[in-house]
């Protein structure tokens, strides 16, 4: 009798074998570089093996579009964040440039900064950003927030996991 498990990667087999082609063409489509389709086609099918306890599938290719609309996004949005910051050090007098290592050291905290953020409640990513960012103690953060204290140290304890462990709240 088969395990749950291996049923699990055989319909997850399956819903490869089955729907990388069409993925793969799906974001060709909206995309204007072909090898960004591949590795984002490859991306939607490692989320979805890496999720917990995920749910027969019953609708493949909206199920699969919806996963991979969101990686697009976040590819935009990751490479707006990276573009933004070679921007700013643009402007830097070349003595104060970093190198490209410290460049890309940088940009990959951002990028680890940006994914943890983002899984987090409006609330919480705020809170993370007017602590770390603006400097404002929690008090004051909860006062603008219109929360407790207390609510206001979960908020960051969760933002703070999510962007330097990587643990999603």
């Amino acid at each position: 009798m088969p395990s749950a498990d291996s049923s699990a990667s055989s319909d997850i087999l399956r819903l490869y074998t089955d729907h990388h082609a069409w993925l793969v063409a799906w974001l060709r489509r909206r995309l204007d570089r072909g090898w960004l389709a591949a590795d984002l086609a490859q991306d939607t099918f490692v989320s979805i093996l890496s999720a917990a306890d995920a749910p027969p599938v019953r609708a493949p290719r909206p199920f699969l579009a919806t996963i991979a609309r969101r990686l697009v996004a976040n590819h935009y949005r990751r490479q707006a964040l990276e573009q933004d910051y070679l921007a700013a050090l643009a402007h830097l007098p070349e003595p104060l440039q970093p190198s490209p290592e410290e460049q890309l050291q940088a940009v990959q905290a951002l990028q680890a900064l940006d994914r943890g953020l983002n899984g987090l409640s409006a609330r919480a990513r705020e809170a993370f950003l007017l602590a770390h960012l603006d400097g404002l103690d929690y008090a004051s953060i909860a006062l603008r927030l219109g929360v407790t204290v207390h609510a206001v140290k979960k908020y960051i304890v969760r933002a703070n996991q999510a962007c330097f462990f990587g643990a999603q709240p």
